[in-house]
């Protein structure tokens, strides 16, 4: 089979931080807008936090289940205040997340050499699909899969090893991108190539003795090397 790169979508492709100017709209009409970066952070680190702590129990609800309930969390940790108003709005605000800048000419690039392209997420297939068509870049990729079809949440293995069964792939064929640690490691545990995505310099990896194939900064860079 022909290479495939599956791209990880949040903090990947997708910036999660995009949801910051809707958040400093409404911590601003509570006098609190000094809290939207500490909170945006906070929302992504525990909204990671209850996948994995879901996937542990054996718990399973869809990601944009654990993106509300970790909202709830973080407002009631730094007592913003919201309203349920304000929440409906955050939520529709991250399912319009935008791209990176860096995203659609690499993805333009790689499908100009004739490299195969997927999504592959936690969130799901419905989400992913809505997420991609608004920033444009949906037409890029052959399909999308989704961790939902299996009811578990990446890193767990049998979320990649569903991905190479949707792309009747051989592990050395098959290539993770992603700007998250625990997903390339997860990839490579599973005997996939991975590609670390490290979009922060300061960004630190996991001291686990399992190192991605390949470490770029951007999009870019990956296009040039993997196109």
């Amino acid at each position: 089979m022909t290479q495939v790169l599956a791209f990880d979508v949040y903090g990947t492709l997708i910036d999660t931080l995009g949801v910051l100017t809707e958040l400093e709209q409404r911590l601003d009409a509570l006098g609190k807008m000094a809290l939207a970066p500490e909170f945006s952070r906070r929302w992504r680190d525990k909204q990671l936090e209850y996948s994995f702590r879901r996937g542990l129990m054996g718990g399973y609800v869809p990601f944009s289940q654990c993106t509300e309930e970790a909202l709830v969390f973080t407002d009631r940790a730094l007592q913003v205040g919201l309203s349920e108003t304000d929440r409906a709005h955050l939520m529709q605000a991250y399912a319009r997340l935008p791209a990176f800048a860096d995203v659609a000419g690499a993805l333009r690039r790689l499908s100009e050499a004739g490299v195969t392209c997927v999504a592959f997420s936690n969130g799901t297939g419905q989400a992913v699909e809505g997420l991609l068509e608004q920033a444009g870049i949906r037409d890029h990729f052959e399909t999308v899969i989704s961790a939902d079809e299996v009811k578990r949440f990446k890193p767990d293995p049998a979320v990649y090893a569903h991905l190479r069964y949707r792309l009747e792939s051989e592990p050395g064929d098959t290539w993770l991108v992603s700007s998250n640690p625990f997903d390339v490691i997860g990839a490579r545990h599973a005997g996939l190539h991975a590609a670390w995505v490290r979009r922060s310099a300061e960004a630190p990896f996991d001291p686990w003795g399992i190192d991605p194939d390949l470490t770029v900064g951007d999009l870019a860079t990956l296009a040039e090397r993997l196109g």
